[in-house]
């Protein structure tokens, strides 16, 4: 049973066709088909407020495309969600209805809660040890979710208004460093060691160029160590020695920035990265509603 995950981010639009399966008795969320077109709405809504009419149009032919490909794969189900850049666009509920008209699909406009959500999702499927506390850390384009777990139960979860391309506008608020760190010191227990997973495409680069095996945690000074290397480079000399997308090669250095913060935060010393994220979620969600039904 096919489904279609629909990511409308800040950074980037990505089209996810997956299915669940079942390998020895664990399931999973197979890929079948990613696309990923970069976007970059939160160019637009963090320096003008809104969606420009070039952005704008390439979002809704963006959406046909994924429709036809969609269609294409027979997918069962098809799910569309759109997350910071448009919730803060002062359009952005002009453009979710323009979608709806003219390619007649349904994007809901989620909080920064119900991304949380269903990325964790599919965390359940990862067989982490429920009885350590662990924490999973999303970095976006326009937001940054932290969401702390303890046997099996959320303790804590908070969406904090930093993300790559907010930072590379200049538009964060100086206090959402300590307004971060403070938030954490009150959400963990001082004396316990916190497993923490990253997601996020930025997250997944870096953990492939550093040559890691997809079980592998990056350790916090070799993505220090490979921060300092690129902090210093132009977005076009990452380009070349890392063999980085354009698009890519601007979002890295404050990504890593924001994941060295919230680890040091933590007081942990590494960090894994299991390669899913908010699409796979949603497949997730669809097939557990296809099987309630």
């Amino acid at each position: 049973m096919k489904f279609s995950a629909i990511d409308i981010g800040t950074n980037a639009a990505r089209l996810l066709v997956g299915e669940v399966v079942e390998e020895s008795s664990k399931s999973f969320v197979k890929k079948i088909s990613y696309t990923r077109i970069p976007l970059r709405l939160g160019d637009d809504v963090f320096s003008k407020g809104e969606v420009g009419a070039k952005k704008k149009t390439n979002l809704i032919k963006t959406m046909q495309a994924f429709k036809i490909i969609s269609d294409i794969f027979e997918v069962k189900r098809l799910r569309a969600v759109a997350t910071s850049a448009m919730r803060e666009a002062e359009n952005g509920s002009r453009i979710v209805n323009e979608i709806k008209t003219n390619v007649e699909i349904d994007v809901q406009i989620i909080s920064g809660s119900e991304e949380a959500e269903l990325i964790l999702g599919t965390f359940m499927l990862l067989g982490i040890d429920q009885g350590k506390p662990f924490v999973v850390v999303d970095v976006g384009g326009g937001s940054t979710e932290v969401n702390v777990f303890k046997g099996g139960e959320k303790l804590a979860s908070k969406s904090f208004k930093v993300g790559t391309i907010r930072l590379l506008k200049g538009k964060i608020k100086k206090e959402i460093w300590s307004d971060i760190a403070n938030w954490i010191d009150s959400s963990i227990e001082p004396n316990e060691d916190y497993l923490v997973f990253g997601t996020g495409g930025n997250i997944n680069k870096a953990h492939k160029l550093l040559g890691l095996s997809s079980e592998a945690a990056i350790d916090l000074n070799e993505m220090s160590d490979l921060y300092e290397v690129m902090c210093v480079l132009t977005p076009e000399e990452r380009m070349k020695r890392f063999q980085l997308r354009p698009d890519r090669a601007d979002v890295i250095v404050p990504a890593l920035d924001i994941y060295i913060r919230i680890l040091n935060n933590f007081r942990a010393s590494s960090i894994f990265v299991p390669r899913i994220g908010l699409s796979d979620g949603m497949i997730y969600q669809m097939f557990l509603e296809e099987n309630l039904d």
